[in-house]
């Protein structure tokens, strides 16, 4: 697993780094976290915490963790080994960084033949390398380039199979070379296919797709993440959708890996999260929720008032139907959805008027009608009982004329769950008051 601690890693290779952990832990094999900051201009500590944290919290796990900047005394003893056994020379040149100036680099003589490998995936892969010259292995003794880098600590290390994305193809007689001047047995390879969006072009943020870091910030579920990513590229045979990180384990193979691109729709992404979202117990959902409202909203629960606990905790349905990821949560919460089973809305008169009322006075006899109803209603009714008590009188009435001002004055929105859900949630003594308020406001127009 050697993502580079450049940025926060992306989700195309999240799932590079998955498959690489479904295979290993398959086949009982160990698992290397190699982070690979031979860039040190661009190499920060913070992305390489962030990548790991991330990593972890997805539910991957390592058996050994390194970093390639401190095995650069390794790296230079097989230079030193290669160059004294002639296989590989220092040879001075002008800097590609510096124009003018001169550096000595070292370089891998090359046999120049042809190497064919098996690829897991795609089969036969012929290379001449011929046309790669004397291969650079090393701006210097003690600064080795990447293919060098890894192809040796993959020696070290033990490493017996690669699995990268297809875009290292042609990277790798380069490497088989290395290898074979190292003495290092070649490892199996299986060149995964990239990931395109679902219009066939290169995947970028602006189809959705961006770090796992931000993934799990935005509030996707790791659960769906794995399950979904898994899917991305590879098939079970079957037409089965869901799995958990250990079923992966057991069903996953490299004959099960498409040779052409796997395509990233990320509403099929959402459709497993929103998924895995109805499947959460309600304590965990609640506690999600919880992190997710902002002060405003969360003041009142820290209180520990039973009531607006209780109005929390019958909002919950609700606010899990409407959620497709985490964030959604804090979206409708901080536009207002949800301030009803907190806050008494103070609606204005013309807000309580159905479109077909000439005057305030015609709101407020159903506004009174409505209290007296909810009178013989317990503090605590359900949404189908509140729709009882109702409902004839909306009948009558007219749904509209009815049963828009009891929403409005309940909500004090336009837009808002239906007024017996309402009833559930803020409780019927609760409506009461808020019926009451809303006929003051409507007496006073």
């Amino acid at each position: 697993m050697p993502p580079s601690p450049t940025g926060y890693v992306h989700i195309g290779n999240v799932r590079t780094l998955l498959f690489n952990y479904l295979f290993a832990k398959k086949h009982g094999g160990k698992i290397i976290f190699r982070s690979e900051d031979t860039d040190a201009a661009r190499s920060k500590r913070e992305y390489e915490d962030a990548n790991l944290d991330d990593l972890a919290w997805l539910g991957l796990s390592w058996d050994e963790f390194c970093r390639q900047s401190e095995r650069k005394h390794i790296h230079r003893a097989h230079l030193e080994k290669l160059i004294g056994e002639g296989k590989a020379y220092l040879s001075k040149e002008e800097s590609k960084l510096t124009p003018g100036e001169m550096t000595e680099v070292v370089r891998l003589k090359n046999p120049g033949k042809t190497i064919t490998f098996v690829d897991e995936i795609r089969g036969e892969i012929t290379f001449d390398t011929t046309e790669l010259g004397d291969i650079v292995i090393a701006r210097a003794i003690d600064d080795p380039v990447y293919h060098f880098a890894v192809v040796a600590d993959d020696f070290d290390m033990g490493i017996t199979h690669i699995i990268r994305g297809e875009e290292h193809i042609s990277n790798t007689p380069r490497q088989i070379l290395i290898g074979e001047a190292l003495g290092a047995p070649r490892p199996v390879y299986a060149h995964l296919p990239i990931i395109l969006a679902p219009d066939r072009s290169k995947l970028s943020k602006r189809h959705g797709a961006t770090s796992l870091h931000e993934y799990r910030e935005t509030g996707y579920l790791k659960e769906a993440l794995v399950n979904y990513l898994a899917l991305v590229g590879w098939s079970p045979g079957t037409d089965e959708e869901f799995f958990t990180l250990p079923e992966l384990v057991l069903r996953f193979d490299l004959g099960g890996i498409q040779k052409s691109a796997g395509v990233f729709n990320n509403d099929k992404l959402l459709w497993f999260n929103r998924a895995y979202l109805k499947q959460m117990p309600d304590a965990d959902f609640a506690a999600h929720a919880r992190t997710r409202i902002p002060e405003t909203l969360a003041s009142f629960l820290e209180r520990e008032d039973i009531e607006y606990i209780g109005r929390f905790e019958r909002l919950l349905p609700t606010i899990r139907d409407r959620t497709s990821i985490l964030s959604d949560i804090s979206r409708d919460a901080e536009s207002g959805e949800y301030d009803f089973a907190f806050f008494t809305p103070q609606p204005s008169p013309d807000m309580l008027m159905w479109k077909k009322d000439t005057a305030p006075r015609d709101a407020l006899s159903r506004l009174q009608k409505l209290t007296e109803l909810l009178e013989a209603l317990p503090v605590y009714t359900s949404a189908d009982e509140a729709k009882s008590a109702v409902w004839d009188y909306a009948e009558k009435e007219g749904r509209g004329e009815v049963l828009w001002p009891l929403r409005v004055a309940l909500s004090g929105r336009e837009k808002s769950p239906d007024p017996f859900t309402l009833i559930h949630i803020i409780g019927a003594e609760e409506a009461q008051k808020r019926l009451k308020n809303c006929c003051a406001i409507l007496e006073r127009a």
